[in-house]
């Protein structure tokens, strides 16, 4: 008699990723997984090991930023999969397509609460930070689970989804015709979004009355890959444009209609408003005084109708995804209807020019010891002509200074702590978007910021990633010590040399107190397209407390 073949729920999955195009996985091996990674490693897919299972979740989650495809992150049961929650947390905050997909113990011990290995309610833990989530009991669900976390990954707004596995699942055993019809591949998951007609004339008509419209473009906008159509509508329309950080580069930053360098004036003054990809959170004052004219109004393009109205009444929403509605709003536009006032166009040029000499004067002072402005005017002297370098950015002030000096002109290169502000995404979201670019990554981190996830430099010098890592180090959270004896809360380690961490796992590092050191530093480490870690030594006392949100961190009354 003929044996029947057979398989299991390892392969299953395996089958299942490659099936919907799942070429890459970030993770970290352990039990009940660790057979998983190497089989998917085996049959092809990319798998890159992390140190840490939240950097893993934070590269997943960029990655489907950067490809519009699900990034997915593997993870160990219990422990392993509570380090991954913050990153898929932060990717269904940010509306990044990711799938956590971790190993669980036995549901009946667990279930009864028996003690078993890790023992967790994994799923029942994940609900509320993600857009959905999923446990797979028997191996002939894998398909169906698998292309359900892929629908709602990437459906209307994209967030992070949690699918759970057995170890029972994984190793149960079926034959193989029944694993192959369980498959599913998703067809389109991620259709088009039409937006109502009547939306899109209620929008042209309100544009067409403006005198001081201004166009806003958030991350939404720059995963969208509406590239053409934006700029279309921008430059056909004469409306100046205000780029939110990962927005940036989606029109150069130089661009003649750019009202980044005037950012503060345009958002109090501007009539119409159309936001794109953006919502009016706190990184947006939430639209309101005195950051924002109370007689504002707004056109807001936006997938989830449920974002309409949740700050600020929106006088034009269009509910769609953002390259329908862009090319509809554009169509819907007549040649000349909409006129922004010259005066409104001369008074953002005005203050531009105003704020940029005032850059040009903290960018061409060159203190000893340096502070976080010439730092990175040296830092944006080297990137103005390389255009194909990605730039993660995190921190307090590195952030805040990072954004404004650091000019991009190519879309999704720029890779930061987003809506959530959420630091220890560096490491990996750069070794995201090394891995699946292959293009050299540049990125700036403040000295706290890159604590949070440093020892993945391990993980950039074992798959030998073109990353070049400058760390802004003043010695502590916001500043440094000043003083002799106890350490500040925060306080770090005085003349911390951390160029010589990346050179203990064989990667190159430099010591820079001088901007000409620094600039040199960054051309050798992307020319050299090595692991590099440049220490940027910069004045102990530069900085504010929490950056440009110091408003945020409230003081004790005692000390007022």
């Amino acid at each position: 008699m003929e044996s029947t073949p057979m398989t299991d729920g390892f392969h299953v999955m395996v089958e299942a990723l490659k099936l919907n195009g799942i070429d890459t996985i970030y993770g970290l091996a352990g039990i009940p997984i660790t057979d998983l990674a190497r089989l998917a490693q085996s049959e092809g897919i990319r798998y890159i090991g992390f140190r840490h299972e939240q950097n893993a979740g934070h590269a997943a989650a960029v990655a489907g930023f950067l490809t519009q495809k699900p990034g997915v992150c593997l993870t160990v049961s219990g422990p392993g999969f509570l380090n991954g929650l913050v990153a898929l947390a932060n990717a269904t905050t940010n509306c990044f397509p990711m799938i956590l997909i971790s190993g669980s113990s036995d549901r009946a011990i667990i279930d009864l609460q028996q003690g078993d290995y890790e023992e967790l309610d994994q799923l029942g833990a994940a609900k509320p930070f993600a857009k959905a989530a999923y446990r797979i009991n028997r191996p002939e669900d894998i398909g169906v689970g698998l292309a359900r976390a892929i629908h709602a990954a990437l459906s209307g707004r994209p967030g992070g989804v949690y699918l759970d596995i057995t170890a029972a699942t994984l190793g149960s055993v079926l034959d193989v015709e029944t694993a192959k019809k369980s498959l599913i591949r998703p067809v389109d998951p991620a259709p088009p979004q039409i937006p109502a007609p009547e939306s899109i004339a209620r929008a042209a008509e309100l544009l067409s009355q403006a005198e001081r419209p201004l166009i806003l473009l958030g991350k939404g906008a720059a995963y969208a890959q509406a590239d053409t159509e934006i700029r279309a509508l921008v430059e056909q329309t004469g409306i100046p444009f205000l780029p939110m950080s990962m927005a940036k580069g989606l029109l150069p930053d130089n661009h003649p209609q750019s009202a980044g360098a005037a950012r503060s004036y345009a958002l109090g003054n501007a009539d119409v408003v159309v936001l794109i990809g953006a919502r009016l959170n706190w990184l947006l004052s939430h639209g309101k005084s005195p950051s924002w004219s109370e007689t504002t109004q707004y056109v807001q393009i936006d997938i989830d109708p449920m974002e309409i109205d949740s700050n600020r009444p929106i006088a034009a929403p269009i509910v769609g995804d953002i390259k329908s509605s862009v090319t509809a709003l554009l169509a819907a536009i007549e040649p000349g209807s909409v006129k922004p006032s010259p005066a409104w166009i001369e008074d953002i040029d005005a203050r531009k020019q105003k704020n940029m000499r005032r850059m040009a004067e903290r960018l061409s002072a060159n203190p000893d010891p340096m502070n976080f402005s010439s730092a990175l005017g040296a830092v944006r002297e080297v990137l103005a002509s390389r255009q194909d370098v990605y730039v993660v950015n995190e921190g307090a002030n590195a952030l805040d200074f990072a954004r404004n000096i650091i000019d991009m002109s190519v879309p999704r290169h720029r890779l930061d702590s987003g809506t959530w502000g959420i630091m220890g995404i560096g490491m990996g979201y750069a070794i995201a978007a090394a891995v699946e670019t292959g293009n050299p990554v540049v990125a700036i981190e403040g000295d706290s910021a890159f604590g949070f996830s440093g020892m993945e430099i391990e993980t950039i010098c074992r798959y030998q990633l073109p990353v070049t890592i400058v760390i802004l180090n003043n010695g502590g959270i916001y500043r440094g010590d000043t003083h002799d004896g106890t350490p500040s809360p925060t306080g770090f380690v005085r003349d911390a040399r951390y160029d010589k961490l990346i050179e203990a796992f064989g990667g190159v590092g430099f010591h820079c107190t001088d901007t000409e050191s620094l600039a040199i530093a960054v051309k050798e480490g992307l020319a050299s397209r090595r692991p590099t870690l440049i220490n940027a030594v910069i004045d102990p006392t530069a900085g504010t407390e929490s950056g440009h949100i110091q408003s945020l961190n409230p003081k004790s009354a005692l000390q007022k």
